[in-house]
């Protein structure tokens, strides 16, 4: 990094800086001999797992570390020529309201709740740029304009509440970029959003940085993410720099071990389950109570020598720029080892011509959510507009197989998974199982019932009771949903927990012992302990690292193999949907819009709202540089939804009238997937094989849904 010319005035300099905090009466290392140096205009990827100390890094840098930690002497966080760890919270509030500005993972615990949108743009404008009211609410209105916020003036009269989890995230980065600060930390800024809502998001960030010239740590775990946005990247484990270089480097010739096996376990297009399975880098990061005496990646290190678990490797430049600190990057650069991990082959292909038994139907299920009528309601005597959160759905779904249901948050996947587990009650429809007709909520239906269909949600703590042990948790269904014995009981928890690849002594383990993955396996054991026909699994990856998530999706598809099992597994990750499904769904606005093989998936025709999710995956190469379909405006209220075509008001191919009036009729391709759309899948094809979004669509082979089936 020196020799960027930018460097002789950087935005940000830390030196040296190691991290403590106090548990349970001991000073554990968080972080050890950090560096970092950010030139103006420059973004920096900040990147590790779960554990890995990036939450840490990005405290340090707004100097508001936790009440139990401390700074070690000799730290050094420089910015606009001050060493901020020298800085009282009283002398820091100044530099945070204008200079230095953090965008926080969740938006809404940042925004005041009790306070209008308006009334806290305004407070920034007034306080920390010396603006009058007027002046400040118009500059509020210009930023909104900027990040691309749809009514502006009706935004700052709204609260956080009544604002969704995209225009909540936009108004977060326009208050960040209010005053045009020199640097900005976002720490997994995207993580919560949609793929499509995260590229208008990314793009923001890239546009305003340029525009400002400012400069940025942009903290994550998602790879794909960084090779798209970021200039130079850094990869921390354990506490510690493993990495740092320019991106392309860091992408196109990797030397450290752990960065090879974070790049090897994402999930691409095109990769199934009958493919290979994802390649996950076995065991946990370190416990800061017992840290390895050597490389402190040693004990996950495929290529490890005893020096490696004995002496610490030093940080070395290799190169003028790039960092790398393992005693054996020289080896790898010269092909003489190698430290990918070892591919294992996929699941045996399914015969899609063999008839499979449906193990449930879905029949125009439909669920309204009654409203309190609004003012204009009341003057004109109409009856109040329900939200139409899924509205006449059909599907099917196959023992064995996986239906991948996808679709931006809104869409209605969650609240029709709901209705099928029956933790809400359906408006009408019907719901079958193993051809028996299956009554709406959980209480009305019977132990047989409730033991063939169960559900893994997706955030793990939630899921479980703190209170209760493992055994605990996995006893429960085996007495209720089984009727097993005691002794019985024992010994099919053991089975379970071996299932999931889990030691017997996490039977005896509380939920705060074990880390995000290690819940999830726990979670998923508990949904096969009553030996289900049927798993609904609601975005049971998306909160965790790339390398657990790999590991996870090799446990679902083993299980289902192993279990003749069918899922429906829902995401707004269609690269992930991609690899698990044999067939996938498109929701948009409670309505299906495209069905098909999942192996078809990702080769023109699309329906356009496809190929908008699909195109808006980053892709982990930053020589690939993609040019995603960009939607226009935030997806429509459920409760006053767009005549004709529910996707027209969003349709980059909207053809005129006929997509405002009239709704558009279902089109077979050919190949026995069917797309919803007034362009017939042939000029669909044209277009989008024409289009940079189309263009990049790579054909993908293994996996199936079909309209005419309805699955």
């Amino acid at each position: 990094p020196d020799e960027d010319p930018r460097m002789t005035n950087p935005s940000l300099e830390i030196n040296n800086l190691s991290v403590s905090y106090k548990i349970n009466g001991r000073w554990l290392p968080a972080v050890r001999d950090f560096h970092l140096h950010i030139a103006p205009g420059q973004i920096y990827g900040l990147v590790g797992e779960s554990g890995s100390g990036k939450s840490t890094i990005a405290k340090a840098v707004m100097n508001y570390l936790d009440d139990n930690g401390r700074f070690e002497d000799g730290s050094g966080v420089r910015f606009m020529g001050r060493d901020l760890c020298q800085l009282s919270r009283r002398e820091m509030r100044p530099i945070w309201g204008k200079d230095l500005k953090l965008v926080p993972q969740n938006p809404g615990a940042a925004l005041n709740p009790s306070m209008r949108i308006g009334a806290q743009m305004r407070e920034i404008g007034q306080r920390y740029l010396g603006l009058s009211r007027h002046d400040a609410v118009q500059r509020a209105i210009e930023m909104f304009r900027r990040v691309q916020m749809a009514d502006p003036e009706n935004v700052l009269e709204r609260y956080p509440h009544q604002l969704s989890g995209g225009m909540q995230q936009r108004v977060v980065i326009a208050m960040a970029l209010l005053t045009e600060p020199r640097l900005l930390v976002l720490d997994e800024p995207t993580t919560g959003l949609d793929v499509t809502t995260e590229t208008v998001i990314l793009d923001l960030i890239r546009e305003l940085i340029n525009d400002v010239g400012s400069a940025a740590l942009y903290v994550t775990h998602d790879l794909g993410v960084v090779a798209q946005l970021c200039e130079r990247v850094l990869v921390l484990y354990g506490g510690e720099i493993m990495a740092d270089s320019d991106v392309s480097l860091l992408y196109g010739e990797t030397v450290h071990p752990y960065t090879i096996g974070l790049l090897s376990s994402i999930p691409r297009p095109g990769l199934t389950k009958y493919t290979q399975k994802l390649p996950a880098i076995e065991g946990h990061p370190p416990s800061l109570r017992s840290l390895p005496p050597g490389c402190v990646f040693a004990p996950r290190c495929p290529v490890a020598l005893p020096l490696c678990h004995e002496v610490k490797p030093a940080l070395e430049t290799t190169e003028p720029g790039r960092m790398v600190r393992c005693h054996r990057w020289q080896e790898i650069a010269r092909g003489e080892i190698s430290a990918v991990p070892e591919v294992e082959g996929g699941l045996a292909e399914t015969d899609y011509s063999e008839a499979r038994e449906n193990l449930a139907r879905i029949m125009e299920l439909t669920k309204h959510f009654p409203v309190r009528r609004t003012l204009p309601e009341i003057l004109r005597g109409e009856a109040p507009r329900p939200v139409r959160a899924v509205d006449g759905v059909n599907l099917s779904i196959q023992r064995g197989h996986t239906l991948g249901l996808v679709g931006e948050s809104g869409s209605g996947k969650t609240t029709l998974s709901r209705v099928i587990i029956g933790l809400t009650e359906r408006t009408s429809g019907e719901i079958e199982l193993l051809g028996l007709s299956v009554r709406d909520t959980v209480r009305q239906r019977s132990e047989d019932v409730l033991a063939k269909l169960q559900m893994v949600f997706q955030n793990p703590q939630n899921s479980l009771n703190p209170y209760m042990t493992v055994r605990q948790t996995l006893r429960r269904p085996l007495v209720t949903l089984r009727g097993l014995s005691r002794r019985a009981v024992d010994a099919e928890v053991l089975r379970l927990l071996a299932a999931v690849n889990l030691r017997a002594e996490y039977a005896d383990r509380y939920p705060n012992e074990l880390s995000g993955g290690e819940k999830q396996r726990v979670v998923i054991a508990r949904a096969f302990a009553s030996q289900p026909d049927l798993v609904i699994a609601d975005e049971p990856v998306s909160a965790l690292d790339v390398s657990v998530q790999a590991a996870v999706l090799n446990l679902l598809a083993r299980l289902q193999a192993e279990n003749d099992t069918g899922y429906l597994f829902i995401s707004h990750d269609l690269a992930v949907v991609g690899y698990l499904a044999d067939y996938i769904a498109v929701m948009y606005l409670g309505q299906l819009f495209e069905t098909g093989y999942a192996r078809d998936m990702f080769t023109p025709p699309h329906h356009p709202y496809t190929e908008a999710l699909l195109s808006a995956i980053p892709v982990a190469d930053p020589a690939q540089k993609t040019e995603p379909l960009r939607l226009r405006d935030e997806v429509p209220s459920a409760r006053d939804l767009p005549r004709g075509c529910r996707f027209h008001t969003r349709c980059p191919y909207k053809l005129g009238e006929i997509c405002e009036r009239e709704a558009p009729p279902w089109h077979n391709d050919g190949n026995e997937n069917w797309i919803r759309c007034h362009i017939p899948p042939d000029e669909l094809e044209v277009l989008q094989t024409r289009t940079p979004g189309g263009a990049q669509h790579q054909p993908a082979p293994g996996t199936s849904t079909s309209e005419s089936s309805d699955s």
